[in-house]
């Protein structure tokens, strides 16, 4: 499978890949396969329903809120491969001896957290899209008023500017201490 890929992925291509996101030569082939794998009908693109068919999205709670984040990438009802490894390239590692790039900056890795709760897309997380990311995390595990008195607290302690709401530069600031680079990374195989 993996020379089927390096077949239909060209070295120029696999260059740019390389550029743009900072994965080895042998992690984009291997990616590349994977994607394949994920297209089940073999247009070259994924649909939501590819990506809900990944078993550890499919369990995880917020794997709507993740694969969502693969079409604000395309900003259209599919996903190509330079979109797919676009994403995967904000959990890349920020190690010192592996290349940083702009996807996997700090800043990067910050934007795509805040996407996960700024549900409807206005820049701010509202007291009502933190609950509904609360519910999704722990279902019906908590009371409505305790997930009430979560959301409310997170907003009081991150809202600088009182408008009951919490813009990317509160949320920047709220998660200054948190390592964010660790946390947001994955290992990518060679």
């Amino acid at each position: 499978m993996g020379a089927r890929a390096s077949i239909q992925l060209q070295d120029v291509e696999i260059e740019e890949i390389q550029n743009e996101t900072g994965f080895s030569r042998n992690q984009i082939i291997r990616l590349y396969s994977r994607f394949e794998s994920l297209d089940k009908s073999g247009n070259g693109f994924l649909s939501r329903e590819d990506f809900l068919r990944i078993p550890e999205l499919a369990i995880n709670p917020l794997g709507d809120r993740i694969v969502h984040a693969f079409f604000q990438e395309s900003n259209d009802e599919t996903v190509n491969f330079r979109q797919f490894i676009n994403v995967l390239a904000r959990f890349r590692p920020t190690k010192v001896k592996i290349s940083k790039n702009k996807l996997n900056t700090r800043e990067e890795k910050l934007k795509f957290a805040f996407r996960m709760y700024a549900l409807d897309g206005d820049d701010k997380i509202s007291r009502d899209e933190l609950l509904a990311v609360l519910h999704m995390m722990v279902g019906a595990n908590i009371s409505e008023e305790q997930l009430g008195s979560i959301a409310d607290r997170t907003i009081h302690e991150a809202d600088t500017d009182g408008d009951k709401q919490i813009s990317f530069d509160e949320f920047k600031q709220a998660m200054e201490k948190v390592d964010v680079e660790q946390k947001m990374s994955i290992r990518f195989l060679n």
